[in-house]
């Protein structure tokens, strides 16, 4: 893996050297990479799901009970998309209005609702999941299997240190 040309991160970089000098920067050449690519991946998907007049986050849904393969409780899809409760409600409550996702009653608890997708929800599931799968191998193109690999190790290393820090356990 040579170094290639210089990328918008390393221009970053070399601004906050230039004003701060004496801070160490170079987490940013990782961190704000990935916020980079999670930012401009983010921003095709959106683009992407435009024209089927869903969001990010709604897609994100269908995805989580497309995933499960069964219905899921609101609070599982909470968790399931790292999102708000309040976030969940509302874009069930659109999914639900257009038809992608139905409610059905938890027959254990009245006062549970369980979201399930709809032959419709199904369908843009099916349609869209192949297309971002594939703009995310564009992304990582010029990667060997080895170096993919090597990169998804690492990053999850990072993602645990960020869960971690998210959610500190006991005594933290």
């Amino acid at each position: 893996m040579g170094h290639t040309s210089s990328d918008f991160v390393d221009g970053v970089r070399a601004e906050w050297a230039e004003t701060y000098p004496e801070v160490d920067t170079s987490t940013i050449e990782v961190i704000g990479r990935i916020n980079r690519i999670s930012s401009l991946a983010l921003h095709q998907l959106d683009r992407a799901l435009a024209p089927r007049g869903v969001n990010r986050g709604e897609f994100d849904i269908l995805c989580a009970l497309a995933r499960a393969g069964r219905p899921l409780r609101a609070s599982e899809v909470t968790a399931r998309t790292m999102t708000s409760g309040a976030s969940t409600t509302k874009h069930a409550d659109r999914l639900t209005k257009i038809g992608l996702i139905e409610r059905l009653p938890f027959e254990r608890d009245g006062r549970v609702v369980l979201l399930r997708l709809t032959e419709a929800g199904r369908e843009l599931v099916d349609a869209e999941l192949p297309s971002r799968v594939e703009r995310d191998h564009k992304l990582l193109e010029g990667l060997d299997e080895q170096e993919r690999q090597m990169l998804a190790s690492l990053l999850r290393r990072v993602s645990r240190n960020t869960d971690a820090a998210a959610w500190p356990g006991p005594g933290s």
